[in-house]
C-alpha cells in the first residue's frame, strides 16, 4: 500500500513553500511606485505654487497733485501769517473790571465798547464838578445883579453930581455939597468896576468848574474800554473782577484786557536766506500755501523787504501781501511761499496729476506706467506726458488718480500681472 503523505525527502515541498512565501511581493512593489509618484506630484505642485506666489521687489513712487505754477518757481521760503495791525487793548485808568462784552473770536467795530471798569469814584467826582459849575453860575448871576445895581448907583450919582454942579453955578449950594456929590459919583463908579470884576471872576469860576467836568468826563471815558479799530478778538486776557491798570507790572493787576487784530492786514512774513535776498524784488509775484489749507493756492506779491538780517538764522524778513484774502486764513498760520519769475495764470493755479519721470517707460511703442494694483499685481496704464513741473512730469489724468503707486525704473523683465513687493514696506 502506497502512502500518499509526502515524506521529508519529497523534493516538491520546499518548492511549494518557496512559492507560497513570494506571492505578496508584486503588490508591495506597486504600492511603493505609487508613493513615489505622489511625492513627485507634490513636489511639482509645491514648486508651481512657489513660482506663482514669488514676488519681485521694486521701488515705488506715488502719483501726486502738482501745480503748473511750479515751472515758474525761482526760490522758496517759509514763514507765518501775521496781522500788521494788532493791539493789546487796555484802559487808560486803573480800576476793577465790572463788564466784558467780548470773547475770543468776537468781531468788533472801531469804537465799540469792549468792557467797562468800576467808575463809582469818577461818578462822584463828576457830580462834585457839576455842582461846582452850578455854584459858579449862581455866583455869576449874583455878580450880574450887582453890576446892574452898580450901574443904577453910578447913574444916580452922576445925575446928582450934575445937578449939584448946576446949583453951585447959581450959588445955591455950598462947595461942600459939590464935594460930597463928587465923592458919591466916584464911589458909584468904583462899585460898578468891582461888580464888573465880579462878573469876570464868576465867569472864570464857571470855566474852571466846566473844565473839572470835562476832566471827569475824560476819566469816565477812560473807564470804558473800546476797540481802537475794526477787527477780531484773538485773546481774552482778563475776566470780570480783575484789577486793570495801564501798567501791567503792577502786582495783582492785568494790563491788556484783550488782544485783537485787523484781519484785513494779514500778510506773510517769510524768511529768505540772505544769499538769495538779491533775487527778491518789490512786486515780485508769489504763490502762497498754508499748512492748514494744503489744497489751496493763494496769489500774492512782495510788498516790503525789511532792511536787516537776522544773525541767528542768516535770513532777511520779506513781507508778502495776499492779492485776495480768504476768511479761512488766520494769524500765526504756518506758510510756505514760492517766489515766481512771472505772474501765474489762472490755469497755472489749477491742480494737475504729476509723476516721477522715472516711472514712465515705453511698452509696445507707447508710454505707459506700471501701476501696483489689487493683489500687488502690475497693471499697465497708458499716459500722455506733458510739462516738467520742477522734478515732476505732468500727465493726463486718464485712469490714474492721486495716490496710485507706480513702479520706479521698471525693467523689461517686469510683466503685466506679475506680483511685486514694494521695497521698505
Amino acid at each position: 500500500m502506497t502512502d500518499a503523505t509526502p515524506t521529508a525527502a519529497d523534493p516538491a515541498r520546499p518548492r511549494l513553500a518557496a512559492l507560497n512565501r513570494g506571492a505578496p511581493a508584486a503588490p508591495a512593489r506597486r504600492r511603493r511606485r505609487w508613493v513615489w509618484w505622489l511625492l513627485v506630484v507634490a513636489v511639482v505642485a509645491a514648486a508651481a505654487v512657489l513660482l506663482a506666489t514669488r514676488q519681485t521687489e521694486v521701488q515705488a513712487s506715488s502719483v501726486m497733485t502738482a501745480y503748473p505754477s511750479a515751472q515758474h518757481a525761482l526760490l522758496t521760503a517759509s514763514g507765518y501769517v501775521v496781522a500788521q495791525r494788532r493791539a493789546a487793548v487796555s484802559s487808560k485808568a486803573t480800576g476793577r473790571l465790572i463788564e466784558l462784552r467780548v470773547r475770543e473770536g468776537s468781531a468788533v467795530e472801531a469804537g465799540e465798547l469792549i468792557g467797562r471798569l468800576d467808575a463809582s469814584d469818577v461818578a462822584a467826582a463828576m457830580q462834585a464838578a457839576q455842582a461846582g459849575v452850578r455854584q459858579a453860575e449862581a455866583a455869576l448871576q449874583q455878580a450880574e445883579a450887582g453890576v446892574r445895581q452898580a450901574q443904577v448907583e453910578q447913574a444916580n450919582a452922576d445925575a446928582e453930581l450934575r445937578r449939584v454942579l448946576e446949583l453951585r453955578a447959581q450959588d445955591f449950594v455950598s462947595p461942600q455939597a459939590v464935594d460930597a456929590a463928587r465923592r458919591r459919583a466916584d464911589a458909584a463908579r468904583a462899585g460898578f468896576a468891582a461888580a464888573a470884576a465880579g462878573i469876570a471872576a464868576a465867569r472864570g469860576s464857571i470855566a474852571a468848574a466846566a473844565a473839572q467836568v470835562q476832566v471827569q468826563a475824560v476819566n469816565r471815558a477812560n473807564t470804558e474800554i473800546r476797540a481802537p479799530f475794526s477787527g477780531v478778538v484773538l485773546v481774552k486776557n482778563a475776566n470780570v473782577g480783575d484789577m486793570i491798570t495801564p501798567f501791567s507790572s503792577a502786582a495783582g493787576a492785568q494790563g491788556a484786557v484783550v488782544t485783537m487784530a485787523d484781519m484785513g492786514t494779514l500778510e506773510v512774513e517769510a524768511d529768505v536766506s540772505e544769499s538769495n535776498v538779491g533775487r527778491v524784488a518789490i512786486e515780485m509775484p508769489v504763490e502762497i500755501t498754508l499748512d492748514a489749507l494744503p489744497e489751496a493756492r493763494f496769489r500774492g506779491s512782495v510788498v516790503r523787504i525789511v532792511p536787516t538780517v537776522d544773525r541767528a538764522k542768516a535770513t532777511v524778513m520779506t513781507k508778502i501781501r495776499f492779492e485776495q484774502l480768504d476768511p479761512r486764513v488766520l494769524p500765526e498760520m504756518s506758510a510756505k511761499v514760492v517766489l515766481l519769475k512771472q505772474r501765474p495764470s489762472e490755469a497755472d493755479l489749477q491742480p494737475v496729476l504729476a509723476v516721477n519721470p522715472r516711472t514712465v517707460v515705453q511698452r509696445d511703442g507707447r508710454p505707459v506706467v506700471l501701476r501696483i494694483g489689487a493683489g500687488e499685481r502690475l497693471e499697465a496704464v497708458p499716459v500722455n506726458a506733458g510739462r516738467m513741473l520742477g522734478d515732476l512730469l505732468e500727465v493726463d489724468a486718464g485712469a490714474l488718480k492721486a495716490g496710485d503707486r507706480l513702479v520706479l525704473d521698471p525693467g523689461d523683465a517686469l510683466q503685466v500681472g506679475a506680483r511685486v513687493a514694494v521695497a521698505g514696506k
